[in-house]
């Protein structure tokens, strides 16, 4: 009698009854929800310091108020995955605040700012998910930080963890004169509604979100879990394009269209009806199969679309045009434009995101005495400051740039975004962000008349923090072997990647990976040879495509 056949292992999807914890994560978020440590924080950690954490809570609930335990310095790249955590663990954190839509009110700032000079010695982040981070944080003052902070309407619930994380928006919504729409009501709406909530903070992973009515597609929709994309449907008017399953690290994928067209009031019932597919159905078996792009991949975009409208909504949705294609090269807002009642927005690149609290509060300053309330960070590690009056502008941009925020920046500061790296993150193997700057000092140096588009984007270890996959040159760190034999900082570089009409995935060429210190003569080699066979306005994704592989190398 031939054998049964195996029963297929469940997924942990709890939709389907496999609601027993299949891995420690699980296991943590099954024991306690992760938002109650806000009071253990509060009446037991901050009052006996570091030593007092129970371990869950130090790598595991503390995330979902927007704290991770950073990197003891001195220990090198190469032991980063063979180390247990507890040696990794400095007894200071990372602190991220979130930003939603990118959007800060001077008070806002002056808050960040104070936080970063009083607790965080100096530190400050603009990330590419629109949020600050600040490093050297005692948990001794959290309770002193949160206060400060949601004085002004600021929260760091929710920041991390496996949660709907910060909700990318477009830095002009409400102010750009080509707008479709502002999706700022629909990033209140959900925050407001759900950040907090107890239906959604225990997700199988982070959950990412994007929201922008913009024509420039400013919020990289194309690589979120969720993306509503502004669009003029025929009949119905300005609304939303749905995109959903996107996302990058070691199994990057882009997001599908689900082809419906939903108006701006719909778009937080859309949005909750999504997170619950996810929460219901996400593969909590694996943590590396657990986001929600493996589901899409299973599914189909036909399939989720009928669930969410059959189990969710109890309705069907409208069918939609896909948007309009962006237009081409820069997505982003820097340098000077006009807004729609007159004034001006001036948009700077800081070093690839690298602040501090002295430099915020400046900023605020300086928008203060131009009649501005209002500053911006943007997806691309940039920030923006509102309302400026015509006569204003150049003053503004001068003091911007007396800062070293560049509103006409080279290509290479303009393009070049690094994750956090190996100074504070456990997981990374290089260290980015010092050695970005000093390679965009050195491209200038050398190629101060390029001035073609291009990313340069470098991450510090696999997970793609700084998208190394959508980037003109992603650089993905790893230790790599020298010439002399030594191991050393290196890279595995990704070429051609990008987003917008043609969203896609570096080309990574067999055994291409450069050394760190080989960085800037790689770099300036390719693009001596992109601009010298370059077509007209062809992009660099375009040539790369095309391109003989000895002129990549």
């Amino acid at each position: 009698m031939p054998p049964a056949p195996r029963r297929k292992k469940g997924e942990g999807q709890w939709a389907l009854g496999y609601f027993t914890p299949l891995n420690p994560n699980e296991q943590f978020k099954k024991d306690d929800d992760g938002l109650n440590v806000r009071q253990r924080v509060l009446g037991v950690y901050s009052q006996r310091g570091f030593d007092a954490i129970d371990p869950q809570d130090l790598r595991g609930r503390l995330r979902w108020w927007g704290l991770y335990t950073q990197r003891r310095p001195g220990i090198p790249g190469g032991q980063t995955a063979v180390l247990e955590p507890h040696e990794l663990d400095d007894e200071y954190f990372m602190l991220r605040v979130r930003v939603d839509g990118g959007q800060l009110s001077l008070a806002q700032l002056r808050a960040i700012a104070d936080v970063s000079t009083a607790y965080g010695r100096d530190t400050a982040d603009v990330t590419d998910r629109q949020n600050i981070q600040m490093h050297w944080i005692r948990i001794e003052d959290v309770p002193a930080i949160w206060e400060r902070l949601e004085a002004v309407g600021l929260t760091t619930e929710e920041a991390c963890g496996d949660t709907p994380r910060v909700i990318l928006g477009s830095p002009v919504a409400g102010v750009a004169s080509d707008e479709i729409l502002d999706g700022t009501p629909a990033v209140d709406a959900i925050k407001s509604r759900y950040v907090g909530d107890k239906a959604f903070s225990n997700l199988p992973r982070k959950f990412k979100t994007a929201i922008s009515g913009s024509p420039r597609q400013d919020v990289a929709h194309e690589v979120n879990d969720i993306s509503f994309v502004g669009v003029v449907h025929p009949e119905h008017g300005p609304g939303f394009d749905v995109w959903v399953g996107g996302g990058l690290s070691t199994n990057p994928r882009i997001a599908e269209r689900l082809g419906a067209w939903v108006p701006i009031e719909e778009v937080p019932e859309v949005w909750a009806g999504v997170v619950s597919i996810f929460r219901d159905y996400g593969y909590r078996r694996l943590r590396n199969r657990a986001r929600l792009k493996f589901l899409m991949a299973d599914w189909g975009a036909e399939k989720f679309r009928q669930v969410l409208e059959d189990e969710y909504l109890g309705r069907k949705l409208v069918d939609g045009p896909a948007p309009a294609p962006p237009p081409p090269h820069q997505r982003d807002h820097i340098g000077v434009h006009q807004q729609r009642d007159g004034n001006y927005y001036v948009g700077a690149a800081p070093r690839t995101g690298r602040v501090s609290g002295p430099i915020l509060s400046r900023i605020a300053d300086l928008a203060e005495s131009v009649g501005s309330d209002r500053v911006r960070l943007t997806p691309q590690q940039h920030l923006l400051v509102l309302d400026v009056p015509l006569e204003q502008v150049e003053p503004t941009v001068a003091a911007l740039e007396a800062l070293d925020l560049q509103a006409r920046p080279s290509v290479f500061r303009r393009g070049t975004m690094a994750c956090t790296g190996l100074e504070y993150c456990k997981l990374a193997i290089v260290e980015t962000k010092g050695r970005a700057s000093l390679l965009m000092d050195e491209l200038e140096r050398r190629l101060p008349t390029f001035d073609q588009p291009l990313s340069v984007h470098l991450n510090g270890c696999p997970n793609s923090c700084a998208r190394i996959q959508t980037a003109d040159i992603g650089l993905k760190g790893m230790v790599v072997q020298g010439p002399d034999g030594e191991h050393e900082d290196g890279f595995q570089v990704h070429l051609g990647g990008g987003l917008g009409v043609h969203a896609g995935f570096g080309r990574k060429l067999r055994g291409l990976k450069v050394s760190a210190a080989e960085l800037p003569d790689y770099i300036e080699r390719v693009a001596r040879r992109f601009d010298e066979q370059r077509e007209d306005d062809e992009a660099f994704a375009a040539w790369v495509a095309r391109a003989e592989e000895a002129d990549l190398r």
